[in-house]
């Protein structure tokens, strides 16, 4: 059986333009993953809400992980905060399989994101959860919430959000996708 390490973020301070945070609208669409990647037979970790990043990384690496999904939602830089949109896709330069996933990431969450054309995917060597991991990994930035219309966008979409990003996880695994009766 297949196995991820599903790792939403851990940033609870780091709050949405209109109310709530990261953290806790992330793990929302964790939760949304969840039944999905059941009934489609894939095993399945989260991170803990309580851990540090370098738990959460220690967490993935102890485990026999196929794949492992950080969840994000981003922001601009304060003197451009509420101005950005967009939904960004990170992967380790040097992981064929990891880009291999944030391309199949990108390619299915352009069938739900608002503004399909805006949505990317970009190697990195400086977030820590995709350099250190050891299974092939992709970090996705679902949209900007400190923009309040993507912020809404991401309230209202957690559902769909939750089932793009399983159907993805189920199609890098090669798996079938299968909807919860």
């Amino acid at each position: 059986m297949p196995k991820v390490y599903i790792s939403p973020s851990l940033q609870e301070y780091n709050p949405y333009v209109d109310g709530g945070n990261e953290e806790y609208y992330m793990n929302l669409v964790a939760d949304a993953m969840e039944p999905y990647l059941r009934a489609s037979g894939i095993e399945f970790v989260r991170n803990n809400p309580e851990m540090t990043l370098s738990q959460a990384i220690a967490d993935s690496n102890s485990g026999n992980y196929d794949l492992h999904l950080a969840i994000h939602s981003n922001a601009a830089p304060p003197s451009s905060a509420g101005q950005y949109t967009g939904a960004d896709i990170y992967y380790y330069p040097t992981s064929a399989n990891g880009k291999r996933f944030a391309e199949i990431l990108r390619d299915n969450y352009k069938a739900v994101y608002r503004e399909p054309n805006n949505v990317e995917i970009l190697p990195t060597t400086s977030l820590a959860e995709v350099r250190r991991t050891k299974a092939p990994t992709a970090l996705i930035e679902v949209a900007y919430h400190d923009n309040p219309v993507e912020a809404q966008w991401i309230r209202d979409n957690i559902d769909k959000i939750g089932r793009n990003l399983a159907q993805s996880v189920a199609e890098y695994l090669g798996v079938p996708f299968v909807d919860p009766q």
